[in-house]
């Protein structure tokens, strides 16, 4: 199950199945799919201008729902290549800054959630790695891109040939995600700074997630990311949100954006 909640600026998507550690079949995809159209369709209406992503339970999402999975008849291309990859497209590219906040197992198609994800905070002990060799499958939905990215070559291989899996904590460490909490703060830490962020100028957040996965997919150098933020600035300028941004910082105030 998929729920959507709206308040204050922020979408709230939970993985809503704690009993099976949120894992995901082919409807509960689609319908996280509904869910971030209609969360983008919030955003275009400026009702919008962060979301969180998180896991209900003691998991975020364990993988892929292989209970009903008939190994001879399994169609993955499909399923990894019809249904995964555009869903995760779609999260990477929402119009607003994304978070979610990952505890428990972090597998498959969960860790593929994160990555498409601008900002991610795990627990301290969540389960972070590649289980499929215990599978005789593969590491799939771009982890084998975000490993080698992050951790390079080889610690990426011992990983995927030993299915050892690292904590949060170490995940954090060693350049995976952006911050590890205790499990118990982990919810309400992450809530109170994507309530902040969505208070934000959500235009220029825009710019700069843009911006970044421009460098990361083009492998821009630095004088070609200058020039586009060059570009990017000389846009913003012209936006209600720089003008406010200016006048409180010499009014000595507190800005108040509108996104």
């Amino acid at each position: 199950m998929i729920s959507l909640s709206i308040a204050d600026g922020v979408a709230e998507v939970v993985l809503d199945a704690p009993h099976k550690l949120n894992s995901l079949d082919e409807q509960a995809l689609a319908d996280l799919s509904r869910a971030y159209d209609d969360a983008a369709d919030a955003a275009a209406r400026g009702e919008v201008r962060a979301l969180l992503l998180r896991g209900e339970g003691r998991a975020f999402c364990a993988g892929r729902d292989i209970a009903g999975v008939t190994p001879e008849s399994d169609d993955a291309q499909a399923y990894l290549g019809g249904l995964v990859q555009p869903l995760l497209k779609k999260m990477s590219a929402f119009p607003a800054p994304t978070f979610a906040a990952a505890q428990g197992a972090c597998l498959g198609v969960g860790l593929g959630l994160l990555l498409a994800t601008d900002v991610v905070y795990v627990a301290e002990n969540a389960k972070v790695g590649s289980p499929f060799a215990k599978l005789g499958a593969t590491l799939d939905s771009g982890g084998h891109w975000y490993f080698t990215e992050r951790l390079g070559m080889h610690r990426t291989l011992d990983l995927i040939y030993t299915a050892e899996l690292m904590s949060g904590a170490d995940a954090v460490a060693q350049g995976l995600f952006s911050r590890a909490m205790p499990a118990a703060e982990l919810l309400e830490n992450t809530r109170a700074i994507v309530a902040n962020v969505a208070t934000g100028a959500t235009g220029a957040f825009r710019a700069s997630k843009e911006l970044v996965a421009h460098i990361r997919d083009q492998r821009l150098g630095l004088w070609e990311a200058m020039e586009e933020e060059n570009a990017e600035q000389a846009r913003l300028c012209k936006s209600e949100d720089y003008a406010e941004g200016f006048r409180a910082f010499q009014e000595k105030r507190s800005p108040v954006f509108k996104g």
